[in-house]
């Protein structure tokens, strides 16, 4: 009994003097791998402005490394914002982004952010042509009817109905 209750003191004494693991990308601040980490860490703010009123609101700042930002905003379906910030990056570039944010989402505009591809001529004589027949008033679902695709069916389906419902195009 002396024996186990001994090797436990031993072990509870040995846990206790090991460090506790750390994971590999906690063990080392992220700002000693940056190169702008020495101005970034102690960096002063040079100006700041913040005004909340029952108009909207404005902020802005800066500060001594080169990071700005600015933004105004009111509260009209949902919130209406624009703004713009800048900071240089770590390659010694200053970026500056501009950005409207709306009930049409956040949608920001700089020089080094990636634009989209044009739009290919088919898709786009397919959107012209599906605008075309919303403004004819007519309209398809997207669901698979087997009558539209198959002409014996047609053919059958006309002879008996005489009506046919403007809406809806036939091939």
């Amino acid at each position: 009994m002396k024996l186990i209750i001994f090797l436990a003191l031993i072990g509870a004494c040995a846990a206790g003097a090991l460090p506790g693991y750390v994971a590999p990308q906690y063990r080392y601040p992220y700002y000693d791998q940056r190169a702008r980490a020495g101005l970034e860490r102690n960096a002063a703010i040079l100006r700041s402005e913040n005004e909340v009123n029952e108009n909207g609101y404005h902020y802005a700042f800066d500060t001594e490394n080169g990071i700005s930002a600015e933004e105004s905003g009111v509260e009209a379906n949902g919130i209406q914002a624009a703004g713009s910030y800048s900071y240089t990056g770590d390659d010694g570039q200053v970026y500056a982004v501009r950005y409207t944010a709306d009930a049409n989402g956040f949608r920001p505009e700089g020089a080094h952010i990636p634009t989209p591809p044009p739009l290919p001529a088919a898709i786009a004589r397919a959107l012209e042509l599906n605008a075309r027949d919303e403004a004819a008033g007519i309209f398809d679902d997207g669901s698979y009817n087997s009558g539209k695709y198959v002409p014996g069916v047609i053919a059958a389906r006309n002879q008996y109905n005489r009506y046919v419902h403007p809406a809806y195009r036939h091939y």
